[in-house]
């Protein structure tokens, strides 16, 4: 296997480069497909150097982009889309293009490409409007943003080539995903590194609501971590279904942002005294999440090894030196 090829479409983003890393320092030969509309070049300037990498820049919503970047790959993991509820909501047009279009146009060139296994970005903003806690993979809700629509139509896509093609498709459904290269800039920043470089500029962070909404925030590298378990296993029970990608612990905004100010404060003391203000809820934001991790750790030998706590403190080691 370590003679494949994989191509990462989105690979110039957070988590796309983040796997593209681990990827290529396990020995595989990487393709990494990219239009830079929320990717940066920054993210895979270290990788043009390697000989087992190629940059293709494209657009999955054109059809022949996606045929050129699946010739001659043996597996893909689907990383572009476009995030953000408050995004989708302003622009539900364009994320449904590059979402719902644009993915079934990386798994039709993958089909026709007779790749062997198709590994997609999933979102836990499938789970709607279900009040169950934890989330369970089969129990879910109806949608509340345009963006979660798209992502749950991933998923029944997926399903249906995979009972009419014969395909393997495997969704990871990420839950709150932060850590090093997450973008802190733009309109649609998350809220991990907003509130960091909110924080280290000695602004005061807005937490909407008041700060008690709950997330099981995931750390970058237990994100890696199963969509490796997604490539290798060779459990037939494992493929064809999807998974929560988690810690499986909760943590409200409060909590959140009480951990950012003493590990910051750690490096600069002042930051502890940096207030932090609030406003109002945001339309289409979930009040709480958490995920069961009990399937993916049955099927796919999924060991999640960074609680919060754990991946803050990396993560703001890594914004403190790159910001």
């Amino acid at each position: 296997m370590i003679d494949s090829t994989i191509l990462v479409t989105g690979g110039a983003g957070f988590i796309g480069s983040n796997l593209t890393e681990a990827l290529l320092n396990l020995g595989y030969n990487v393709v990494c497909l990219d239009n830079f509309s929320t990717g940066h070049r920054k993210n895979i300037e270290p990788f043009l150097t390697y000989n087992n990498y190629k940059l293709i820049e494209g657009d999955i919503r054109n059809f022949d982009d996606c045929k050129k970047a699946v010739e001659n790959v043996d597996y893909v993991f689907h990383e572009a889309a476009l995030g953000s509820v408050p995004r989708s909501i302003n622009d539900p047009i364009t994320s449904n293009d590059v979402n719902v279009s644009g993915f079934l146009n990386m798994l039709v060139a993958a089909r026709d490409a007779k790749v062997k296994r198709f590994i997609y970005a999933a979102s836990s903003s499938t789970y709607g409007d279900s009040a169950s806690l934890p989330k369970v993979e089969d129990v879910i809700g109806k949608p509340l943003s345009p963006y979660a629509i798209t992502k749950y139509v991933n998923e029944l896509y997926a399903d249906v080539f995979s009972k009419t093609y014969n395909m393997e498709c495997i969704g990871l459904r990420y839950f709150n995903v932060f850590g090093r290269r997450q973008d802190p800039h733009g309109a649609y920043a998350a809220v991990i590194p907003l509130f960091v470089k909110k924080l280290m500029a000695k602004e005061s962070p807005v937490i909407n609501g008041d700060g008690e909404y709950s997330r099981d925030f995931t750390y970058i590298d237990n994100v890696i971590h199963i969509n490796l378990c997604a490539l290798k296993t060779n459990n037939p029970l494992a493929i064809n279904t999807v998974y929560n990608t988690a810690y499986g612990e909760r943590n409200t905004l409060n909590q959140l942002v009480g951990y950012l100010k003493t590990f910051l404060s750690d490096i600069d003391p002042q930051i502890k005294d940096v207030e932090i203000k609030y406003g109002p809820n945001r339309l289409g934001d979930i009040p709480h999440s958490l995920a069961s991790v009990d399937k993916a750790k049955e099927l796919l030998g999924y060991n999640p090894q960074f609680s919060l706590k754990d991946g803050l403190k990396e993560a703001v080691n890594w914004y403190w030196k790159n910001l």
